[in-house]
């Protein structure tokens, strides 16, 4: 075990030697030709980002229509944040209130005045579901409209980014060059090891 480590140890060694001596052309530099791009650098600096919304924010840069587009989609968001959360919060606390008041009858020992109360709660709420019935009715379209909104917007924004991405791929067309080079030298490396005994 230790001779074939040592040989490979040796082999290796010698390897970088003769390469360090050898002037060959760096191989990551052959991956791709050297093609100036006239698309942003939304693609330059990729790391985690959402690069859908950062090449449409690079475009909406130039567009004065793509800007108005998205300050209204984002006007509309917001409003419809603020205008349903007014809205949950009358009835989260009218629900949150039956359903105290139902725990609480629930507690009553006497079983008249507990009956009583609870038909009067079912009835406030019965009364209290048949004035909010349509109000329910129009939240749910609100909330149907804005995953519309949301569907069509993410589609136009990824038909807008699509010839970047393809001006992008233009612009830094891949070569085989360095691949093949890289697996010939895989390839010495793995016949010399063979020859080890």
């Amino acid at each position: 075990m230790k001779k074939i480590l040592f040989a490979a140890t040796l082999v290796l060694s010698v390897l970088s030697c003769r390469e360090s001596k050898q002037q060959d052309p760096p191989i990551i530099e052959n991956a791709i030709d050297n093609a100036e791009s006239s698309v942003s650098g939304s693609f330059e600096s990729y790391r985690d980002d959402n690069l859908i919304d950062k090449t449409y924010a690079e475009l909406i840069k130039n567009d004065k229509n793509l800007k108005a587009l998205d300050e209204k989609i984002f006007k509309v968001r917001k409003e419809s944040n603020d205008l349903l959360k007014v809205y949950n919060e009358i009835l989260g606390k009218s629900d949150a209130f039956y359903r105290e008041a139902g725990y609480a009858a629930k507690s009553i020992t006497d079983s008249l005045v507990k009956q009583q109360i609870e038909k009067e709660i079912q009835a406030s709420n019965n009364q209290y579901s048949l004035k909010t019935g349509n109000i329910i009715s129009l939240i749910a379209q609100v909330n149907t409209n804005n995953v519309n909104l949301s569907n069509l917007y993410t589609a136009f924004k990824i038909r807008k980014t699509l010839p970047e991405i393809e001006k992008y791929q233009k612009a830094h067309p891949l070569k085989t060059d360095s691949l093949d080079q890289f697996i010939n030298k895989q390839n010495k490396l793995l016949e010399e090891l063979k020859k080890l005994k």
